[in-house]
């Protein structure tokens, strides 16, 4: 499916620098990177700044001076990410949205990880998204994105099945710990349950007419950076990038509201608040594809219902996504219990979304 993104021509190409930076020896690695990449920085001016919100990779900021100005950003690939991402695919998002001014420059590859500009502004809460003028921000930003053509002319398709199949494979049966185990067994639904539920999925939202566009697929809230200056909101971490249903990626982005350490999905938007949110980005999503009629209530209604619908898949993905993690991450993260609560999440929404339908 990586074959679908298609770099522009005339995109800088991205060179890959022979360096592999250790977890536990960050610095030494990162300094041969600078040299490479800021041959006029002393090794011994570099500063570093560890950034902590992500629970996939690790990212260190680089940079000399008492002001944060010119910051390399290192990312340093989690354990065995490569099982759950596409890096081929990651890169060539990066360099499509780059190219379509949605994405800071791409400095380097390198053995385990990526290096990339520092974008300035502020990592949102989860209080900052439910903000009427901050909302209208990332609906007209995401409807951008979804207007982007990086097919080259083919029809492009979602891969998420095919990524919840592989994602299947790869589920722990049990953990060596006992205690992980029993929990596993407990509050887990049964492999054959979640087979059953990623049928019944396929068939109710594949009806719904949703489009494949170019997504995000993992518009958190601290991947949403906002520039005051500006008054802007440009997105970050493009691991998940990639075709997919436009719904998917809106829906994925409501259940976000309920943030990531402390999940509450009371916080998940009401109906209301959605509307609204959905007819800004259905104005901005036309306009940008040149279309000048006016968005119609029937036109916010239908995707109301993909949106709510595709809410479901969400807390699918990235279900069976934790309980991967849990078993080949080394971040301090409680992922088995983060698989619990989008599991429960789904069971919960499931009847009152599965009961919603498009209008005639």
């Amino acid at each position: 499916m990586a074959t679908y993104i298609h770099v522009p021509d005339g995109a800088p190409a991205v060179p890959k620098i022979n360096v592999t930076v250790d977890e536990s020896d960050f610095r030494r690695g990162a300094l041969e990177l600078m040299k490479e990449l800021r041959p006029s920085w002393r090794p011994f001016d570099v500063q570093m700044k560890f950034f902590t919100d992500g629970i996939t990779n690790k990212l260190l900021g680089c940079y000399v001076g008492a002001v944060m100005q010119d910051v390399v950003l290192v990312r340093i690939y989690g354990n065995k990410t490569e099982l759950l991402v596409d890096r081929e695919n990651e890169v060539k998002s990066f360099r499509v949205l780059h190219a379509h001014n949605c994405a800071p420059s791409l400095y380097c590859t390198f053995n385990n990880g990526l290096c990339y500009e520092f974008l300035p502004g502020t990592a949102l809460e989860p209080e900052h998204i439910r903000s009427p003028s901050v909302s209208r921000l990332i609906a007209r930003q995401l409807a951008k994105y979804h207007t982007i053509h990086a097919h080259n002319g083919w029809v492009p398709q979602s891969d998420m099945w095919l990524k919840m199949g592989k994602y299947f494979d790869l589920i722990p049966k049990y953990f060596k710990d006992p205690e992980q185990n029993a929990r596993l067994l407990r509050e887990v639904p049964s492999m054959q349950c979640l087979r059953d539920e990623v049928l019944w999925l396929q068939q109710s939202v594949s009806v719904l007419g949703s489009p494949v566009v170019l997504c995000h697929n993992d518009l958190l809230c601290k991947n949403i950076i906002y520039n005051e200056d500006g008054d802007s909101v440009k997105f970050i971490d493009y691991e998940y990038a990639g075709y997919n249903y436009q719904a998917y990626d809106i829906g994925n982005h409501f259940n976000e509201f309920a943030g990531l350490n402390e999940v509450d999905y009371s916080h998940y938007p009401e109906r209301a608040f959605q509307l609204q949110w959905l007819r800004s980005y259905l104005e901005a999503y036309k306009e940008l594809k040149g279309q000048h009629s006016a968005v119609t209530d029937r036109e916010v209604e239908v995707l109301y219902v993909q949106v709510n619908r595709f809410a479901l898949a969400s807390h699918f993905f990235w279900g069976l996504w934790a309980l991967i993690q849990a078993k080949v991450s080394t971040i301090e993260f409680d992922f088995l219990g983060y698989a619990v609560l989008r599991f429960d999440q789904y069971f919960k929404m499931k009847a009152e979304a599965a009961d919603l339908k498009l209008p005639k």
